[in-house]
């Protein structure tokens, strides 16, 4: 097993196609399309990349000691963090590479706008002059 290290992460994911490094809050980010797909925390002792759910409870359930969701609602929505210590390389890429693409998705998806439940829209006529 191939130690992680924060140095190794950001090689890692800046080895992605049009991975940009950024800053957040104080600590280093990963983006593409603008949008954060994976951040190094803790004095470099961790990292976070951006799941879905159910990619996270899979490395979870196979690499607890490496992995674990965030606190609250980011947990919830996929942000996973990465303990550098117990994590190996290739686990990591791989992570890295699911936080991209569903990233990248999202971001080059068309945007929808969200109805709001029970609310009719008036369509209002032109004015006329």
């Amino acid at each position: 097993m191939s130690s992680m290290t924060a140095d190794t992460f950001r090689r890692l994911a800046l080895e992605l196609e049009e991975a940009i490094e950024g800053a957040h809050m104080g600590h280093p980010d990963f983006r593409v399309a603008g949008r954060i797909f994976a951040s190094i925390h803790a004095g470099d002792a961790t990292g976070m990349v951006q799941l879905a759910p159910e990619e996270q409870a899979a490395l979870v359930a196979e690499q607890p000691r490496a992995f674990s969701p965030a606190a609250g609602a980011w947990g919830r929505g996929g942000s996973t963090i990465v303990h550098f210590a117990e994590a190996d390389v290739a686990t990591v890429r791989g992570a890295l590479v699911l936080a991209y693409q569903r990233t990248r998705e999202k971001a080059t998806a068309p945007r929808r706008r969200a109805a709001t439940p029970g609310v009719t829209r008036k369509r209002t006529p032109p004015r006329v002059r």
